[in-house]
């Protein structure tokens, strides 16, 4: 077996040359986009005053939450704000949510048309277990080479990363719905598209908000493996921690990281399970018109 070898790594390094040199014009477009994106939302929310950043995203929490959660959120945020991490935390919160989007954007049309080839599921299923699979370092590796550093290799190594989970529940979603109901819909003479859009993508939300749950978690863990590639933000500064062996700052930026955690996946958990969610402003005002409206029909049987 002397000699034997596959020239995988050669075929990667003349796969990545080729797509540098004849594809520059399309990697400098999504660099100048991707950039313009993430530096925008970051100047937003620094530009914003901090009590009304801290005020909306209470009240997000409250609005499709609870109010316990709105208070937790106004106490998390002032903590981040506390440790001087708050710069940082925005910045980090700007990459996780474009690159959501974007993953989003992606993954859901894939998860559709998944659900409906069995053909094109087969031969989506192992490029999204390699993508899984593959360790997260790897991916800023040719991102690096393509976008050089700073938040864009991040966050197109961050999308990447996060892809496969909103792919497969988009699928599993949509499969799940009861073949009874699709068959009632095509009864009634609705159209493939008006099946999809009435009937099984409303059905299919609470997994498909489960998928976007996901790809928020591991975009967050990727957007600190991000800062290894120079993407301003919390990864940044755990990096320089771990290089300089500063364990407070390391602590700081990682409390950060866990908080936001928090919020987004609450936050996100909420929104799959509205009807779940007994404290919300949004449930407290569906009840009180579901009561209203009660109030009158009772009215109207009696009159």
């Amino acid at each position: 077996m002397d000699g034997f070898r596959i020239p995988l790594g050669d075929w990667a390094v003349d796969a990545v040359a080729w797509i540098r040199d004849n594809l520059s014009w399309l990697l400098s477009a999504i660099s100048t986009a991707v950039g313009w994106l993430v530096g925008s939302l970051a100047d937003l929310l620094l530009s914003a005053p901090i009590v009304l950043v801290i005020v909306v995203a209470a009240l997000l929490g409250w609005v499709v939450r609870s109010w316990k959660f709105a208070i937790g959120t106004a106490l998390s945020f002032a903590v981040i704000l506390g440790v001087g991490q708050w710069v940082t935390a925005m910045q980090t919160l700007s990459l996780v949510l474009i690159a959501t989007v974007i993953a989003v954007a992606i993954a859901i049309p894939l998860g559709i048309l998944a659900a409906r080839s069995d053909r094109f599921s087969a031969v989506i299923k192992p490029v999204l277990d390699l993508m899984q699979a593959m360790p997260g370092f790897v991916y800023l590796i040719p991102a690096i080479v393509f976008f050089s550093i700073g938040f864009v290799p991040g966050l197109v190594a961050t999308v990447i990363f996060a892809l496969p989970p909103g792919v497969r529940l988009t699928e599993l979603g949509i499969r799940s719905v009861d073949s009874e109901t699709v068959e009632a819909g095509h009864a009634f003479g609705a159209t493939p598209g008006q099946i999809l859009r009435g009937v099984q993508l409303p059905l299919a939300m609470p997994t498909i908000m489960t998928g976007v749950n996901q790809v928020i978690m591991l975009a967050l863990s990727m957007a600190v493996i991000a800062g290894i590639a120079g993407a301003p933000g919390l990864g940044k500064e755990i990096v320089q921690a771990m290089s300089t062996v500063n364990i407070g700052t390391g602590v700081e930026a990682g409390v950060s990281v866990v908080i936001l955690a928090i919020y987004l996946d609450r936050l996100t958990s909420a929104l799959g399970d509205m009807r779940g969610q007994q404290g919300s402003l949004l449930g407290e005002i569906g009840r009180r018109r579901a009561g209203a409206a009660a109030s009158q029909r009772g009215l109207a049987q009696v009159g």
